[in-house]
């Protein structure tokens, strides 16, 4: 069941999401619904373990400061599929 909501937001800010949302064709109103889901989500049940060995490697690897995570994916994925032509 849907519910009116209302909400006090600056206006250019309410601009800038309306803007967002017709760049992908979605209604602000199912951005923030999808939004405020997300953040809700209960956290994930305590039936998932994380095995010893996962705990241990935690916090192990320190990337650099500028270190760009999507343009290192974006090359590798670039090596393995597009370098065998």
């Amino acid at each position: 069941m849907n519910t009116k909501l209302t909400l006090t937001i600056e206006q250019r800010i309410i601009a800038r999401a309306k803007k967002y949302a017709k760049k992908r064709g979605r209604s602000l109103s199912d951005i923030i619904e999808n939004y405020l889901m997300v953040i809700t989500k209960e956290e994930r049940s305590s039936a998932v373990e994380i095995t010893p060995l996962t705990k241990s490697l935690r916090g192990s690897f320190k990337a650099a400061k500028d270190f760009d995570y999507k343009e290192e994916l974006s090359k590798g994925l670039s090596e393995k599929y597009l370098s065998h032509e």
